[in-house]
Order: structure tokens, then sequence, then C-alpha cells
């Protein structure tokens, strides 16, 4: 039994130090939403009086490569490099909004039965999750594959996609009460399996870069588990911390997955280490570490299943220590230039960006800050350094990186599930709005892969993003 333990993604409103979830707003904060892209080299930002869209791929230079004055944007989400971001503002809580943001025009948008709490994309797939529903769009010409209906109340609309698009696994909770995960095929429209991961309701859940592992924290906030995908097998368990429950805000893997970071509303990030402890080293050379060690693994059998876990959890291998505790923020891992690095965005509206010891772990050093709003000062501009020029690497073709096909019998219907797009029990098909057709992308070796939205015969003018 799990003894203590705590959400991945954006900062996202309702939250302490962020705006008011849709609806009447108070005490707005600086930063209304931020999240990292899927391979963590773009941050979108968000405020009431617009967003914009960054390029993180150096360290000392933070370009803006885009800026909006939609207000009251509430969550954005860019897919990828490429020119397609999805918007949905407070405005209008229940319609998403998909943009050519290069081009400065509207694809198409979606209108749903009630408000939208989070959006994911892959190269495949593009889920919207509601309280109680989830829908699933085909990317390529925004059809409507799959409605799950019934879902478990979800306020915080948790769930998580896998960017690897050859398995698009979706996961999201199974219970309002307890912490199960149900690992979904998007990709196929089939259930995979059901994960008994935490006693106490998720918080947080995200996956590697292949799909292939997925890590999970519960509302305690103290303890982290990562499962193997699809067989849904526990494989690691991090300890945050014993003292006190806190709320987790992120979860994210490293590009290679040897590393696992973790922010909450406290004022330090954990960074954990993804490795399998072998004996034979021990074995060949035993120390009084090592004896001790096989002392106490052979204790653990004869003691209570919550001390027994407690002794085989693994601690963090790096730590960061913020400048202010309880303030909202989000982190990934990403190598940039080359060296792995810690990125934070924080809903006062900065970045910062530390560097890592792969080797030795410790405390980070921070490398450096942005501000994300507003104007800087003599000495931050200073500080900022030269800019570093960086190689363009040439990406795949759309063609041959999504033509995955959605192969296999969908299942009869469970429930909580509806094969009709959500006709049944009075549910409200989400109404469509096309941009006039066909609207083409014009980035050739980027994506995303819309050419048009369905037919790309339907009226309706194209909006400016």
């Amino acid at each position: 039994m799990e003894t203590e333990e705590g959400a991945e993604g954006p900062i996202r409103p309702g939250e302490p130090g962020c705006s008011s979830e849709p609806g009447p707003r108070t005490g707005l904060a600086d930063l209304g939403c931020a999240s990292f892209n899927q391979d963590s080299t773009s941050l979108a930002v968000g405020t009431k009086t617009g967003y914009k869209l960054f390029s993180v791929t150096s360290v000392d230079k933070l370009d803006c490569i885009h800026v909006s004055e939609t207000p009251d944007v509430y969550i954005v989400e860019r897919l990828f490099s490429s020119s397609l971001v999805v918007v949905v503002s407070l405005s209008m809580p229940r319609r998403m909004n998909v943009y050519h943001f290069k081009k400065g025009t509207e694809i198409c948008n979606y209108s749903y039965s009630n408000n939208i709490l989070s959006v994911r994309l892959n190269r495949q797939r593009l889920v919207v999750c509601l309280e109680e529903s989830i829908f699933i769009h085909n990317i390529k010409d925004m059809k409507l594959l799959k409605t799950l209906l019934n879902t478990p109340s979800n306020p915080s609309g948790l769930c998580a996609l896998s960017i690897n698009h050859s398995n698009s696994y979706l996961a999201y909770p199974g219970s309002a009460t307890i912490g199960q995960i149900i690992i979904y095929d998007a990709n196929n429209l089939s259930t995979v399996t059901m994960i008994p991961a935490h006693d106490s309701p998720l918080a947080a859940l995200t996956f590697n870069a292949s799909g292939t592992k997925l890590a999970s924290a519960s509302e305690r906030g103290t303890v982290i588990r990562v499962f193997s995908v699809p067989e849904g097998q526990r494989v690691f368990e991090f300890r945050r911390g014993m003292k006190r429950y806190v709320t987790i805000s992120s979860l994210s893997f490293s590009p290679d997955t040897q590393f696992l970071c973790a922010s909450s509303n406290t004022e330090t990030i954990h960074i954990f280490k993804l490795e399998q402890h072998g004996l034979s080293v021990e074995e060949e050379s035993p120390t009084w570490g090592s004896y001790v060690g096989k002392m106490f693994s052979a204790a653990s059998s004869y003691l209570p299943a919550q001390v027994s876990g407690m002794m085989s959890q693994d601690r963090a291998f790096a730590t960061v220590r913020l400048l202010l505790a309880e303030q909202r923020n989000v982190c990934t891992l990403a190598m940039i230039q080359k060296l792995p690095r810690l990125l934070v965005a924080s809903s006062d509206g900065q970045l910062f960006i530390y560097n890592i010891d792969p080797q030795d772990g410790g405390e980070c050093v921070l490398a450096q800050k942005h501000r994300l709003f507003g104007e800087e000062t003599e000495e931050e501009a200073e500080s900022d350094g030269s800019e570093v020029t960086l190689p363009i690497q040439a990406c795949p073709s759309y063609a041959a990186t999504v033509a995955i096909p959605t192969t296999g019998q969908v299942p009869a219907t469970l429930t909580g599930y509806s094969e009709d797009g959500g006709a049944r029990r009075g549910e409200v098909i989400p109404e469509h709005e096309f941009a006039t057709g066909p609207v083409c992308l014009d980035d050739e070796n980027e994506f995303p892969p819309i050419n048009w939205c369905r037919d790309g015969t339907r009226g309706g003018k194209g909006r400016r993003s």
C-alpha cells in the first residue's frame, strides 16, 4: 500500500499565481498560461492581452517568433516547430481555434458542449479534454474520430498524449477518488490497460518521448511512479519528500529518458535519474556500504509494506532551489547547445535555464533567466550575453512521418464511450466552422499536416490570429 504521495501540464487558470478559470476573473497574474511544445524547443505563453511564442534553442538569447493580440488566452499549444497553434480564450472557453500563425489565418474552429480544460497534440492526433468527456481528432483533416463520454470527473483536465505518433497513447484518470490511470490507444481507438497507480487521486501524468514510459504523481505529491507502456508495470518509484504534502505543477522526462523532473508549489524542483541498480559491482568488490545495503534489502522482506516500500524508493539525483515558493510553474528537460538543461517558466513571467551535471547531479546552477513580458532593464540586457547561432537541422517531410494507418477493428462500445461522436444521450456534436480552403501550410519541412479542413470547400473567411 502506498503511504505518502502528488500535475503535469501548463500553467492554467484557477491555480495559485494564475488567472481564474473560464468565467469571472479575479486576481490576474502576469502569466495566464505557459506550455512547452512536444520537443521542448518552443515556449508558448498567454496573458489577458495576448499570447507569445518563443524559440528556446539557445541559453543566452530568447527569440520571440510570434505575438498575437488575442485576449484572455488560457490555453495555447504549438505542434512541434510547425505553424499550427491551438488557442482557447476565456471569452469563448467552449471553442477551440486552430491557427496558421505565420500566415495569421484561422484554419478552423470547433465548439464543444462544455468548457475546454486542456488540449494535447502530436503529429497524428489532437485531443480535447472536457471535465467529463474527451474528444479525439485526426489532425490531418480535423475529423472527429472518437468521443469518450462519461469519463470520471476531471476538473483540471488532466491527461497526457504520447508525442510519438506511431503509438499515440493517451493517459487520463480512471477514477475521481483513487489514482487509476486509463491507457487508451488513440490510433486504433481502443482501451489498452488500466493502471492502479496511487491510493489518492491523480495530479500529474506525462509520457517519455518514445511513449514507452509513463510517470504519475498523486495529490499528496510525495511519491512519483514510472510505469512501462503498454504493459502498465511499475519500473521506478521516486520519493520527492516526506515532511509535507505538496501540489505537483509538472512532470517531464529528458529526451533520452535518463532523467525525470518534478516541480511543485514549493521552492524545490527535483530531478530523478532512471537507472537500474545492479549487484555485479558490489559482488565483485564488496564494501561496508554494499554490505549494509544487502542487510537492509534482506530486512525489508520482514517489514510492513509501507516501510519496505519507503526503503526501496530512490531520492532526487539533482535539485533546483527557486527564489520564490508558492509560485505556479512548468518545467521541462531539454538538450540546448548539446548540454542537458532544466527550463522553468514561472507565473511571474520569467524563464529560468539551469545547467545539469549528468554525472554527479547535486544542486543545479542557474545559467540564464529571461523576462517573458515587459522591457528588460539595462543590467538584464547586459547579462544576456551574445547570440549563439545553431545549425539548422533538416526535418523529414510530413508524408514520411505521419503516414501511419489507423487500422484494426474498433472494439464494441464500452461503458462511458460513444461510437457515434457524442450523438447519444443528448450530447452536443461539436460544430465546425471552416476557413476558405484549401488552406495550405507553407512549412514544407515542418508540421502540421492540415492541408484543409475536411474537403476544403466549406464557407467561412480566414480569421487573424
